[in-house]
């Protein structure tokens, strides 16, 4: 056996995002000889025992502790953003970020737009002199996402793991990126951005909250969008002016909205904003769920699985 030490500090209020029996059973049959795991459950614990940890799996840790953790090859995180971890360490220090994300999410974009598109979420807007059953008026309301347009901001991991799940549907995606425009995997050469937005049905977000991605989706932006066009924001909340998303929903400018993700979330403070709407959730064309696209019983299960595939346990 080896000296290693793998300290684990998956804490979290949500089931899913918490480290359990049968999770921490599989990372130690993954270490085997190895080393040996270490589970602690509060700050203090982990602090006391980070000078010996070789290998620490956390969701937050704090770049003065990196002075205490003389023996730390590998900091890994479930999570995606970038706002708890460090992204980078002191020399010999290999850090990870979750990049298995984006098969779940994408789920979650599918099953959402289906909902829309078939009219599960219409039916309870039905008039109210047809509500018990509303057959004939949601006839009118329903199409096949089937050779819909949909264009993703954010082409990384997650948009593009979105998009792969929609071409099987037949739904024509255009990534859009910093660096460019994509079809698939191929760049596109010179296009421009905006003809894609006048004739999108879905416009998707994916966009991170490190990249000068503040208000991305304003007044300006939605204007470029056909009144057709449902957003859907599975990024982080700071990417949408909710005002401005408030505005046009209400005036029937835009069709709908799906928001997994909000400018004001109580258990993510980085993303307090002013700019959060409370109203938003109480208009009949927009779906809020709270941040919970990932949401999965296997989520640390997978995470476990992609450190071995990344060699880092």
């Amino acid at each position: 056996m080896t000296n290693n030490l793998y300290l684990v500090w998956l804490e979290w209020p949500e089931k899913c995002f918490r480290m359990n029996a049968e999770t921490l059973c599989y990372l130690r049959r993954i270490v085997g000889a190895k080393g040996r795991v270490v589970r602690v459950k509060n700050e203090r614990a982990f602090l006391r025992a980070l000078p010996q940890a070789t290998h620490a799996l956390v969701w937050n840790f704090k770049e003065e502790w990196f002075a205490k953790a003389l023996r730390l090859k590998v900091l890994a995180t479930p999570a995606a953003g970038q706002e708890f971890v460090p992204t980078r360490g002191p020399k010999g220090v290999k850090i990870h970020f979750g990049h298995y994300h984006g098969m779940l999410i994408a789920e979650s974009v599918l099953g959402f737009m289906l909902c829309w598109a078939k009219g599960f979420f219409a039916v309870r807007n039905a008039p109210t002199a047809c509500r018990d059953w509303p057959r004939t008026w949601l006839s009118g309301q329903c199409y096949s996402v089937g050779g819909t347009k949909a264009v993703v901001l954010g082409y990384g991991n997650v948009g593009r793991a979105i998009g792969q799940e929609l071409e099987k549907l037949h739904v024509q995606v255009t990534g859009i990126t910093r660096h460019g425009i994509y079809r698939g995997a191929s760049k596109l050469s010179c296009e421009n951005a905006d003809r894609f937005l006048h004739e999108a049905d879905w416009l998707i977000l994916a966009l991170p909250s490190t990249t000068g991605t503040d208000d991305f989706l304003d007044a300006k932006l939605i204007r470029k969008l056909p009144r057709k066009c449902v957003v859907i924001n599975v990024g982080r909340g700071n990417s949408v002016n909710e005002r401005a998303l408030y505005r046009s929903l209400k005036a029937k400018r835009l069709a709908g909205a799906y928001l997994d993700v909000r400018k004001h979330e109580p258990s993510a403070t980085v993303l307090e904003s002013p700019g959060y709407v409370p109203e938003l959730a109480d208009l009949p064309n927009c779906i809020v769920t709270p941040h919970a696209a990932a949401f999965d019983a296997k989520y640390l299960y997978l995470f476990l699985m992609e450190l071995v595939h990344d060699r880092c346990l």
